[in-house]
């Protein structure tokens, strides 16, 4: 039976065990699942099979940044003292380093390279799973570049003891300038605070554009206004969207009477080359996904309709 890659996938997701561990069980059982299951357990990885179902919506966010070049990850467990613990964000360290040394171009990718002491990193976190007691997952990543034969870096900010992290990208200045790096660690607790969407408003696809136009024209038609002026009404409205997800268009956080692009602006002006933002990337850990219920009693008789 041919195994696929979607097979692999699902079987990895369900044991928590590597990719080539995956495929190797699969093969050895006929693309049988449940005996694929049985195969990774036998060969020590129960601990991760008897875990694979449970929620892993703690964890932490961590940066490494090398170069012109820097990683973001977020690394989830179940609880938030496993979380807290040195293994555990040591771990996390481990990885964004090795992202943003090797440059996978995905997570399934990231999980077959080289770990230290040996074998891959999807190993490497079998064996933790083992060690430490509870699911991890490695969820997602950024690696940010600044371009290539211009002056930049690239940026971190973790926030919240790894609750919340950032990277920025800045292009038209280095480290060398403590104002402008100053001004760079600014940008990154900006993203942190005001969680923008995009870079600029030229950035906001074109749907997204027409679709919130839409809106404030409904809303603007239902409270009574003239079909004449709904136009001019969602155009107003607009603006204000732009100045809530664009980074450039926000009011600073350290001087709301000045929007980013004016601190940049005058940043760009007093280095003599423009100082602009090239990308960001901004997690924060269990984002979008279930949270785990530690009041049993509580969800019982939510359940029962006692609640």
């Amino acid at each position: 039976m041919q195994i696929t890659s979607g097979m692999v996938k699902e079987l990895r997701e369900k044991t928590g065990a590597g990719l080539m561990d995956c495929k190797a069980a699969l093969t050895a059982s006929g693309g049988d699942m449940e005996a694929a299951i049985d195969h990774l357990r036998t060969k020590g990885l129960a601990a991760a099979a008897k875990k694979s179902s449970r929620i892993a919506s703690e964890g932490v966010v961590c940066a490494h940044v090398e170069g012109k070049s820097g990683a973001l990850v977020e690394v989830n467990c179940e609880t938030d003292f496993v979380a807290r613990t040195d293994d555990f964000v040591t771990l996390a360290k481990e990885i964004a380093a090795l992202v943003n040394a090797k440059a996978p171009r995905d997570v399934d990718e990231a999980l077959l390279l080289p770990a230290s002491g040996g074998g891959h990193l999807g190993e490497k976190l079998t064996e933790a799973v083992a060690k430490i007691g509870e699911k991890i997952s490695f969820r997602r990543f950024a690696r940010l570049e600044t371009p290539a034969g211009t002056s930049g870096m690239v940026v971190p900010y973790i926030h919240a003891g790894g609750k919340i992290g950032v990277l920025v990208a800045v292009s038209g200045a280095d480290r060398s300038n403590a104002a402008l790096a100053a001004l760079a660690k600014d940008l990154a607790m900006q993203v942190a605070a005001a969680n923008p969407s995009y870079i600029g408003r030229n950035d906001v696809p074109a749907p997204v554009i027409e679709h919130e136009k839409t809106i404030y024209r409904e809303q603007a038609k239902a409270s009574g206004k003239p079909d004449k002026i709904l136009d001019k009404i969602a155009d107003g409205k607009l603006e204000k969207y732009f100045g809530d997800f664009c980074l450039v268009e926000q009011a600073f956080i350290k001087d709301p009477d000045r929007k980013v692009s004016q601190l940049l602006a005058d940043a760009g002006k007093a280095a003599g080359t423009p100082i602009m933002v090239c990308a960001f990337a901004r997690f924060q850990v269990g984002e979008g996904m279930e949270k785990r219920s530690d009041d049993l009693a509580a969800e019982v008789a939510k359940q029962l309709g006692q609640g």
